[in-house]
């Protein structure tokens, strides 16, 4: 059937057809002459913004137009690798309100005819490497709201004076990272609009004062600022984050700094605070990170220093390298959305709270440098999330839990320097995670078992105090808490891929296992009580260094290790090797490396057999201009000089002389 006449459905079909308007906004000629100006003085202008053809505002990058007359009302050039200049002829964009160039490599001052902008709104040019001050033509954009430069450190010199009182609109003032010097003006302190003011990381000095609008956010951190610590008043209610950390802060901690009722961030480390804290001084639960670290503050850690629900509290609470004493209160296992605690290099003593395993969303735990005693509470695999353990430098005593498998993410596990006892058990095989581990000046003894050989991830373990101090692994942990409240954890380690479990109680033969771990950089046995043979080094394609001296190892020397091109430091010293080693092999870049091995025979270049009874100080010193690594000099110079009498060599090399003097060490 065929209609004669049109439906109300089909015209209205066709009105809206005709209404709906084009998604194609043209740029405005003149406005369209300023962008490509622009973008003709980058350095590249063929391969930066290549989307800039035509006229069409809605195919060019980074620009909108206004729906109606196609003036660009915004620029967002955000990390597009541009460099070069800012050319002035943005500056001819009379109605443009955004204007953002961060994070890219822009290098000239800051155009001063940008105060030409009467209608900018929102300025963003932060990270970028632009120089030679704020232009005081800036003081005539009155509708500012934001303007960023942070990360621009060779901007430099004092903040202007007008910086506070050019803008009534102003809310976010980003200048961190900018080399800026003197005092913050006085202007700022009474801008009643200002919300965010971040200042980090500048020249800035003088006393510390209040001020006088409810912000939002205050970050002075790393500065010079001095005096005390002042109660921000008229920020109470509003007040979220408070960074003064790394500047000359003197006194106590006041007790209005808890009073703070959307305080979340809280950070005044790296000052000069003292004085103990007032007992009653209870944060609220809305409180994500605590970091009062490196001052001198003292006496008891609070009982209670944060209210805590089932879905809010601390998240971060770092205490560290101050002079807190007596023991860790009980009541920080009630913290239950904890996920990291430094307490390290204080005068703690007592024990380690026993239900430290509440906390199941730890994932890090640093202890260390305090006066601890007793054992790791058998409680802490309940914190499954765990990531680091650090106790070194303590008291702390008993065996290595063979339950401690549980943590079957834990990346760094340091009990160094304390007085645990016992085997290192069979089960930490399981914690296959781990990439950092120092059980070093314990008294551990037992045989030397696989556990360490399924530990693939590993960057590092030491099992007795090294040699040489220097030697010694320079560890860093850090976290940070993201804006939803998820720590990112994070740790600098200055050491080579290696393994020293030298100066031990250890005996039995060396896993097979750990001549296969090819990435293995240095391995040191030294001074142990190990036996059996030495399997072929061929797979340890990575090692630079391997002491395996003042042992009882016996049977002949692997094979050619022509391919084992990195190997700088051998030292075989003090066995009781046996056979004859031709020259073909290898072996003759490391004289002196067979010392003390009275039954070997060395082919020498006259084909004269040596049968390493002469100890040559080249083979097994550690030379600094031929290896960088954590096995100094003093490492392998000390091992190859130590003075063992040719006799108990000999002895070492009978099994029933042997077998005596393991019963009376172990």
């Amino acid at each position: 059937m065929v209609m004669g006449h049109t439906t109300p459905l089909t015209l209205l079909c066709v009105i809206l057809l005709f209404a709906t308007p084009s998604h194609s906004i043209d740029v405005h000629p003149q406005d369209r002459i300023s962008l490509s100006m622009f973008r003709s003085s980058l350095p590249n202008p063929n391969q930066s913004l290549p989307s800039w053809v035509g006229s069409n505002c809605t195919s060019w990058s980074g620009i909108t137009c206004d729906n109606r007359t196609g003036r660009v009302l915004s620029i967002n050039l955000t990390s597009m690798n541009l460099s070069g200049k800012i050319h002035p002829s943005l500056c001819y964009l009379s109605y443009l309100n955004k204007l953002g160039l961060s994070h890219n490599n822009f290098t000239s001052p800051l155009p001063e005819c940008f105060g030409n902008l009467l209608n900018l709104r929102a300025i963003d040019l932060s990270h970028n490497r632009l120089h030679g001050g704020i232009p005081d033509s800036f003081m005539r954009l009155r509708h500012l709201t934001e303007l960023v430069l942070s990360g621009n450190p060779d901007l430099g010199g004092p903040l202007p004076a007008w910086i506070g009182n050019f803008s009534a609109n102003l809310e976010r003032l980003h200048l961190g990272f900018c080399s800026f010097s003197g005092g913050i003006p006085e202007s700022l302190l009474y801008l009643k609009s200002l919300k965010y003011l971040d200042l980090e990381n500048n020249l800035l000095s003088g006393n510390l004062v209040n001020f006088q609008q409810p912000l939002v956010l205050l970050n002075l951190a790393s500065n010079q600022f001095a005096g005390t610590l002042p109660c921000f008043a008229a920020s109470v209610q509003s007040l979220t984050v408070l960074n003064l950390s790394n500047n000359s802060i003197v006194g106590g901690l006041p007790a209005c700094i808890a009073s703070f009722q959307a305080l979340t961030h809280l950070n005044l480390s790296g000052n000069h605070l003292k004085y103990r804290i007032y007992p009653r001084l209870v944060f609220s639960e809305k409180l994500l990170v605590l970091d009062l670290s490196n001052n001198a503050l003292s006496g008891p850690i609070p009982c209670k220093i944060a209210e805590t629900t089932e879905k809010l509290g601390l998240v971060l609470l770092d205490l560290s390298h101050n002079q807190f004493s007596g023991e860790i209160p009980v009541k920080i296992t009630e913290l239950k959305s904890l996920q990291a605690l430094f307490l390290s290099h204080n005068l703690l003593s007592g024990e380690i709270p026993a239900r430290i395993g509440n906390l199941t969303y730890l994932q890090v735990i640093d202890l260390s440098h305090n006066s601890l005693s007793g054992t790791i509470p058998f409680s802490i695999v309940g914190c499954f999330q765990l990531y680091a353990l650090i106790l070194t430098n303590n008291n702390l005593s008993g065996v290595i839990q063979p339950e401690f498998d549980a943590l079957d993410i834990l990346r760094i596990l340091d009990i160094s320097n304390n007085r645990f006892s016992g085997a290192i058990p069979l089960t930490l095989a399981g914690c296959k995670s781990l990439e950092i581990v120092d059980f070093s000046s314990n008294e551990l003894s037992g045989s030397l078992n696989d556990a360490i050989t399924k530990w693939t991830n590993l960057r590092n373990v030491t099992v007795k105090e090294p040699l040489v101090a220097a030697r010694k692994v320079q560890l860093r942990v850090s976290a940070v808490v993201s804006d939803s409240n998820q720590l990112s954890f994070t740790y600098d380690l200055s050491s080579m891929v290696g393994i020293d479990l030298s100066s031990n109680s250890l005996h039995g033969e060396i896993p097979r296992g750990l001549f296969g771990l090819a990435g293995l950089e240095y391995l040191n046995l030294s001074c142990n009580f190990l036996y059996g043979q030495l399997p072929g080094l061929q797979k340890m394609h990575s090692l630079k260094a391997l002491d395996l001296s003042h042992n009882s190892l016996s049977g002949h020397i692997p094979g050619n290790i022509s391919s084992l091109q990195d190997l700088s430091i051998l030292n075989l010293s003090y066995n009781c090797f046996s056979g004859y080693v031709p020259q073909k092999q290898g072996y003759g870049r490391f004289p002196g490396a067979f010392a003390g091995n009275p039954d070997l025979c060395m082919e020498t270049s006259s084909g004269v057999c040596d049968d390493g009874r002469t100890q040559s100080a080249q083979g097994s010193s550690f030379s600094e201009d031929r290896m960088d690594g954590p096995i100094s000099v003093g490492i392998f110079f000390i091992s190859a000089f130590v003075s063992f009498d040719f006799g108990v060599v000999v002895l070492f090399c009978s099994a029933r002389a042997r077998n005596y003097i393991l019963q009376t060490k172990v």
